[in-house]
């Protein structure tokens, strides 16, 4: 399973952005989570966004409102669309991918198999 990120860059405060995630060597079936997690320079790895199996969606606090995860199970590819960006969401940003996860655990990186190699996202103020 691979998993390439991409739609990273350099922004404005307030400005939107959006990131893909494109998915092979697995097809999105019922049981399939996606999720967006990122790690800031000296910091550790904070969930975003996640899609449990097919239904519920989940953020993180300081993105809410804000931010929206979806996915396109036809293109294999997951997206989040950020808008009203500020300078602290500056970050590399991750997809990942599951088939095993429990919703308890969707916010803890460690539980997730499959990660894509980040994308960086700069807001400068």
């Amino acid at each position: 399973v691979q998993l390439q990120a991409s739609g990273g860059g350099l922004v404005q405060a307030g400005d939107s952005l959006r990131l893909s995630c494109a998915v092979s060597g697995r097809t999105f079936s019922r049981d399939t989570s996606l999720g967006w997690f990122r790690q800031a320079p000296g910091k550790e790895r904070e969930f975003v966004a996640a899609i449990f199996r097919t239904t519920s969606k989940y953020y993180g606090d300081s993105v809410k409102g804000r931010f929206t995860i979806s996915r396109d199970s036809a293109e294999n590819k997951v997206y989040l669309q950020m808008n009203s960006l500020k300078p602290e969401d500056t970050a590399v940003y991750y997809c990942a991918l599951d088939s095993r996860l429990i919703m308890s655990t969707i916010k803890v990186a460690t539980q997730w198999d499959y990660w894509g190699q980040g994308t960086l996202v700069t807001v400068s103020s």
